[in-house]
């Protein structure tokens, strides 16, 4: 061979060699899917810390549009205490969508409470005035028009179910658990808060400032406020383009590699909801109070504003709730198949 020759060849296999010497990407989530098209990421086992100890005064100052007792009345999120997840899990990838519920429900024959008990849900309807209620409240029902089917705008079957109660969330469950012989469930309060923050222990994923919310949460923005133009105040300054519900994994996934952790619906959780559990809760895979009156349910929705859109803040409901608002999301136990 001349040198002319091997010098091309060299040349040639250049960067070749270059590219089989670079450094391989790093891995994405661990992925499972279930026969309801359920994707599942792993989530590994660890600790983190739970809850919040900011002070009124410091939420006050982050969040001047609202009035002090907002900040006075979330006594439950603290003590903040260290936890730690004993065991991995798969967790949703995303909230339970239209699509996968209305295959649960022809495959298994289960009506939905707002359809079983004849009363409904809740809905949007321009022409509703809260003002009108005695609540006050934001959406109209309960009412037979509204159910998981219609919660009063548009949704495709990507979008996450919402309309649904606790125990909708829990027949879901049972069902897959016997269909597929593995054990589904709701998460506990702990592995949401755990799954949520994904190695952070600031107010969200991103950050302490609600700026940023629109590129991973689909909460009240600039996209829903002409429907609210009363809470315009409250709206984050930027949009994530959707009004109502978006479609799930639509917005960026936090560092476990899931969607809409905050936000798009809020997610029933398995535990009861105490005022003072935190206080005495194990540190080891809490599991809730034994027995209550409500159930907790996380993340925010489409329709939250960014202070109640925390990774740490709690809510509840009873659990025959069925809202526009109000979603699920499973779990599903690595290596454990369903008690027999």
């Amino acid at each position: 061979m001349n040198d002319k020759l091997a010098l091309l060849l060299l040349c040639a296999l250049a960067p070749v060699a270059g590219a089989l010497a670079a450094p391989p990407k790093a891995p994405g989530p661990q992925v499972w899917t279930n026969t309801l098209g359920m994707a599942f990421v792993k989530v590994p086992a660890g600790s983190f810390w739970m809850g919040s100890d900011e002070a009124p005064e410091t939420l006050a100052e982050a969040f001047p549009q609202l009035e002090r007792k907002r900040f006075t009345e979330i006594t439950d999120e603290g003590p903040a205490h260290r936890v730690r997840i004993g065991r991995a899990f798969y967790m949703g990838q995303h909230e339970v969508t239209v699509g996968q519920f209305r295959r649960f429900i022809e495959a298994s024959g289960y009506r939905p409470e707002s359809e079983a008990d004849g009363t409904g849900g809740y809905g949007y309807n321009l022409d509703y005035d809260p003002a009108t209620t005695t609540r006050g409240d934001a959406f109209e029902g309960r009412d037979t028009r509204y159910s998981w089917r219609n919660p009063g705008f548009p949704q495709d079957d990507d979008h996450p179910v919402v309309n649904v109660t606790w125990n909708d969330a829990q027949a879901l469950a049972a069902w897959l658990s016997r269909t597929e012989d593995q054990r589904y469930r709701l998460p506990t309060e702990a592995e949401w808060e755990y799954a949520c923050r994904a190695g952070t222990r600031t107010r969200y994923p991103h950050g302490d400032a609600p700026k940023g919310l629109e590129r991973a949460a689909n909460v009240f923005d600039q996209a829903a406020a002409p429907y609210w133009p009363r809470w315009q105040q409250h709206a984050l300054a930027g949009s994530d383009g959707y009004a109502f519900t978006a479609p799930a994994g639509r917005l960026a996934p936090n560092a476990f590699g899931l969607h809409d952790m905050l936000g798009n619906a809020w997610e029933w959780v398995a535990d009861w909801h105490g005022d003072h559990y935190y206080a005495q809760s194990p540190r080891t895979d809490p599991r809730g109070p034994a027995d209550g009156s409500v159930r907790v349910r996380r993340g925010g929705s489409w329709h939250t504003w960014a202070f109640y859109a925390r990774c740490g803040y709690r809510n509840w409901n009873s659990p025959d709730t069925r809202y526009t608002l109000v979603g699920m999301r499973l779990v599903r136990e690595i290596g454990r198949p369903r008690a027999r």
